[in-house]
């Protein structure tokens, strides 16, 4: 995107995203007229305090980086994850000058900030923020910026790009990251002038850097949620302003309007009549809720109208996972009375859900013998995988709020059948693991860290593979906003570094990555970051020294021929299956080790007598730690639907 500057006028071009729809628009920016403004900060006692403030400008010269950070600042940013580069130094040298009001940590890798940032986004109100200097730098953030786009997550992503005059010239660290992340954005901008050595231009896109960075909040967070890159070359971020800044202009997105929709009367409804009727409803509840913040809501038509509620992967904690009235999750690795309950139900309460692949399996057999109500804030979303009987465009906490205001005890469905049919199936299919003896199975580690944890509200963040869907099944969270997983994109790597967000955003919380060894290889890194910036993520390992949840899927599918998914020496046996099933002695790498050279607490643990207190160990601890828990590799995530398939084709043994 670029923008053209002409005397008092500056064009911007825009594209703003809303699921998969793109609109194309131009903003024209004009002069504004300064007026008052109200400001709301969290004081150090985390009470919100409202200020009535003067027009906030600033008469001495401001470069474009401090205008950029001053704008940060003024839209209540408190942390960045930023590393610094040749395009992005003035960017950081503003950074400092304003590190009494906006903390500044420096991860070991710019994939790591972006994930942290993730980590303030899913667990606050707040806009987590990533920034990176150009070329490697910025497109080290691309997958963080994809993930967040996958999962519906607010974040602001800054890049530091070459100067004006060389864009196109292939200058040295130049990448066209506008173009590289249009499709993983939700929006973008490049903050440039019309002509660069013209100094009104360069005044006028100096001017547009407040409205540019009120504007990226106000798209990341509003409608369906998702990632805002802006793109800063150098040269406008070390000229200086001219005169005054207003640092709260008016916002100009003629083409975006995402307002709160709500539902007619005459849907709600429909709703109550169908629910009124049915024999068999599930809700079936996903990151929407989340999102939203429509968790007690939901909770409290759950209860009212005693149906079952299950969650997907992104919807854990909208519904207390230890509640009888939950399914838990379902899915490719869901339970499997969450799964018949789908598949048996006469009415399905979609609320908030994409309908995703790992959920529904073939898509025709899915939920095929009831109506279908689906809401969601996005209508792309709406019959785009499945298609429903009532598909309702609406902000869910605003439906839902409408719905238990209307839903009386007169409406409340006969499910007495029902809830029997599904204890039943609770009682025959529960999740369960064998006794192994002295080993440390995966989920009795989860089940254990459950056990010791859950009264102190944790937050949850895990990496991508077994551990991850271990952790979704023997967590039971309470609470949403509590389990951090990247469930659309499935990024390995992930759950190190947004744990280092979550500490940050909440350094007075008991903060846990659930981690696998193949996994947290992706961003070891982050451990120097935990020591130097003080934060005490505890990092519960568990290492079969595999790349278990691919093992899987060769045992399963492939007669277990092993090809490369042994994370050993390519000599040992185990490299083509044909090892023992033990491990060895030295574990590879060694963990302890590595997490003491960047001065973090460690032990490894193999036995489960042993195993809880060494956890305690770990959670009583009040700097960062990590647990190197040895488990078996031949553990399988259960129970699971293979792709493509249906509840009639789940696997429990």
């Amino acid at each position: 995107m670029t923008a053209t500057i002409s005397g008092n006028c500056c064009l911007i071009f825009l594209v703003v995203g809303i699921g998969f729809r793109y609109t194309y628009y131009s903003v024209v920016i004009r002069e504004i007229a300064p007026h008052h403004h109200i400001f709301t900060r969290k004081s150090a006692e985390g009470i919100v305090v409202s200020t009535v403030a003067e027009p906030k400008t600033e008469k001495s010269a401001l470069t474009g980086a401090e205008i950029l950070v001053e704008a940060l600042i003024h839209q209540g940013a408190q942390s960045v994850f930023a590393y610094p580069g040749g395009a992005s130094m003035p960017l950081h040298q503003a950074l400092r000058k304003h590190r009494d009001q906006i903390r500044t940590i420096l991860p070991r890798h710019e994939q790591g900030g972006g994930f942290a940032a993730q980590g303030v986004s899913r667990t606050s109100d707040e806009v987590g923020i990533c920034m990176a200097t150009s070329g490697p730098g910025a497109t080290n953030l691309v997958t963080a910026i994809a993930d967040a786009k996958m999962d519906s997550v607010p974040m602001l992503a800054i890049t530091g790009q070459v100067p004006q005059k060389v864009i196109g010239t292939d200058a040295f660290q130049e990448t066209p990251i506008v173009e590289i992340a249009r499709a993983v954005t939700k929006h973008y901008y490049m903050i440039t002038a019309e002509d660069p050595d013209d100094e009104a231009s360069v005044q006028e896109a100096l001017r547009s850097i407040p409205r540019i960075v009120k504007e990226a909040y106000f798209v990341a967070k509003t409608g369906r949620p998702g990632p805002v890159l802006i793109d800063f070359p150098k040269n406008i971020q070390l000229s200086k302003a001219d005169g005054e800044i207003d640092f709260d202009p008016p916002m100009y997105l003629p083409g975006y309007h995402p307002e709160r929709r709500q539902v007619a009367p005459e849907q709600i409804n429909q709703v109550i009549a169908a629910i009124r009727r049915s024999k068999r409803p599930v809700l079936y509840v996903g990151g929407g809720c989340i999102n939203s913040d429509a968790a007690a809501e939901l909770t409290a038509f759950a209860k009212k109208a005693n149906i079952p509620v299950t969650m997907t992967c992104m919807g854990l904690g909208s519904f207390p996972g230890d509640d009888p009235q939950s399914l838990h999750m379902l899915g490719m690795h869901g339970t499997v009375y969450s799964n018949f309950a789908v598949n048996e139900a006469d009415l399905l309460l979609a609320f908030g859900v994409r309908f995703d692949d790992r959920v529904t399996g073939k898509l025709e057999e899915f939920a095929k013998h009831g109506k279908i109500i689906h809401v969601d804030i996005d209508p792309s979303e709406m019959n785009k995988n499945k298609e429903a009987h009532f598909p309702i465009v609406a902000d869910l906490k605003l439906f839902l709020e409408h719905l238990n205001r209307e839903f009386t005890d007169q409406d409340v469905p006969q499910t007495d059948d029902w809830w029997k049919q599904i204890n039943e199936w609770k009682e025959k299919y529960p999740l369960k693991y064998a006794d192994a003896g002295d080993l440390i199975l995966p989920q009795y580690a989860i089940d254990e860290l459950w056990r010791q944890t859950i009264e102190r509200d944790p937050y949850i963040c895990v990496g991508v593979g077994q551990h991850q869907m271990f952790a979704a099944q023997f967590y039971k969270f309470r609470k949403p906003k509590h389990w951090l997983s990247s469930s659309g994109l499935g990024t390995m790597g992930f759950g190190l570094p947004t744990a280092m967000g979550v500490q940050a955003a909440h350094p007075d919380s008991l903060v846990v990555d659930i981690d696998g060894d193949g996994s947290i290889l992706m961003n070891i890194q982050e451990l120097a970051t935990l020591n130097c910036e003080k934060l005490p993520v505890k990092i519960l390992l568990l290492n079969n020294q595999h790349l278990g949840m691919v093992v899987q899927w060769e045992d399963r599918f492939m007669d277990g021929r092993r090809a490369h998914t042994y994370l050993g020496p390519v000599d040992h046996p185990e490299a083509l299956g044909e090892g023992s099933g033990g491990h060895y002695e030295e574990t590879y790498p060694n963990f302890v080790q590595m997490a003491e050279s960047f001065g973090i607490k460690s032990k490894q643990v193999r036995s489960k007598a042993e195993f809880p207190a060494a956890l305690k160990e770990m959670l009583d601890s009040d700097s960062p730690y990590l647990l190197d828990v040895i488990c078996p590799y031949q553990e399988h995530v259960l129970p699971m639907i293979p792709a493509g398939g249906t509840a009639r084709d789940i696997i429990t043994e």
